[in-house]
């Protein structure tokens, strides 16, 4: 499963940047970037709702077991949804990308948003190792189905600003 989508090196992208670099001078690189960001961030906050609204379930508390409130310091659904990057590059491989930043999660997140992602989070209970709860998600696919929704504005979106900028260059 791809943890990112990517809208880049296509061949009037490529051919556009290279006429920006030296006919558009800065003004209009920034210009293009601001709004290939702009086509992107739909797409990144369609992700980050999907996941803040994930239903988990949990097992249920066992008799005889302890229970209270979370040592961590951010909600956990909070927590995955600022993970949810974009980013818009410009040169040789110009493009805009839409992906997972790990390094935003906690760090003993791992691999948790792709496991939601299958419908099963099997996790330590307060970090004890020894003590394992298991939480289950409807595996409502909240990555690849959003991403699938997405794509086609983010696309139709970037190749309206193309056309926008290379009329401006003609």
């Amino acid at each position: 499963m791809p943890n990112s989508v990517q809208i880049l090196g296509t061949g009037q992208l490529t051919a556009l940047s290279r006429r920006l670099r030296t006919a558009g001078g800065p003004r209009l690189r920034q210009n293009l970037a601001r709004r290939i960001r702009r086509a992107a961030e739909p797409l990144q906050r369609d992700l980050q709702q999907r996941i803040r609204t994930q239903p988990l379930v949990s097992e249920g508390r066992k008799a005889g077991k302890r229970g209270g409130p979370s040592p961590t310091h951010r909600p956990f659904r909070q927590m995955l949804a600022g993970g949810v990057r974009t980013s818009v590059r410009q040169g040789a491989s110009p493009g805009a990308r839409v992906w997972m930043d790990k390094s935003r999660l906690e760090p003993d997140a791992g691999n948790v948003p792709w496991q939601i992602q299958d419908g099963r989070l099997r996790h330590p209970v307060f970090a004890n190792r020894r003590r394992w709860a298991t939480q289950w998600a409807r595996p409502s696919g909240w990555w690849t189905k959003t991403i699938q929704a997405g794509t086609p504005r983010m696309q139709a979106e970037v190749a309206r600003v193309l056309r926008d900028v290379r009329r401006d260059l003609e």
